[in-house]
């Protein structure tokens, strides 16, 4: 994912933000559950380390589909694939990576969605808000849909999933979602917060999305 790194903040409080054609699909800015400020941001190469180092805390309730790998020469080869082949973001706090999510492969009609939080950091949002980063990354980009499999017991995950808007294709084994970005859920995670939170005193138009100057390409827990 290529976002444009100029900056139209000048402060954490986007909340009257119109946004700009400077701005990426999504507002990197979030402020979790319990208030705690948060930047989701495209992955970069350098992001390898932090993403082992997070890794490295998953046990296996954290895990699923066999994902983080478990031993760490597997997940280290996991992590350059993600990072080659996906298009990826991390969830970063006080420059620390508490979170990751990707479509993959980045050039599919309708890639797979995939998404990890650090299992210290579950129950404040950062799944749902990298759910909706990718989903906005990957409409921005000119995906038709994204898909994802997960276990038929993990009840919090499937939660987050219809939250953003996924619904049930398939029972058979593990839970098979999906999600059709000309969906308005697309077009809605792209607003900036202004339009998405909205002001104090009613909007006076309906809002629409930002328009970008060409393709945007990006690359759970709760």
């Amino acid at each position: 994912m290529s976002h444009d790194a100029t900056a139209a903040c000048d402060g954490w409080d986007g909340s009257e933000c119109e946004g700009t054609v400077h701005c990426p699909p999504r507002c990197p800015r979030f402020v979790d559950k319990q208030g705690a400020r948060w930047t989701i941001r495209p992955a970069v190469e350098e992001d390898a380390a932090a993403l082992a180092e997070t890794y490295e805390a998953f046990g296996t309730p954290d895990r699923a589909q066999g994902l983080p790998p478990v031993t760490r020469r597997r997940r280290a080869d996991w992590i350059e694939a993600m990072l080659d082949e996906g298009s990826n973001v991390v969830a970063e706090r006080n420059g620390e990576v508490f979170g990751h999510a990707m479509y993959t492969p980045t050039d599919a009609d309708r890639p797979e969605l995939a998404v990890f939080v650090h299992p210290d950091m579950q129950g404040r949002g950062v799944g749902t808000e990298l759910c909706r980063h990718v989903i906005a990354d990957a409409a921005a980009g000119g995906r038709e849909g994204l898909e994802l499999h997960v276990e038929s017991g993990n009840r919090v995950a499937r939660s987050v999933y219809r939250t953003v808007g996924f619904e049930l294709a398939d029972r058979r084994g593990d839970i098979r979602m999906t999600l059709d970005l000309d969906d308005a859920v697309a077009t809605e995670v792209r607003w900036p917060p202004l339009a998405r939170e909205g002001p104090d005193d009613p909007l006076p138009r309906e809002p629409v999305p930002i328009e970008f100057d060409g393709p945007r390409v990006a690359g759970a827990d709760d």
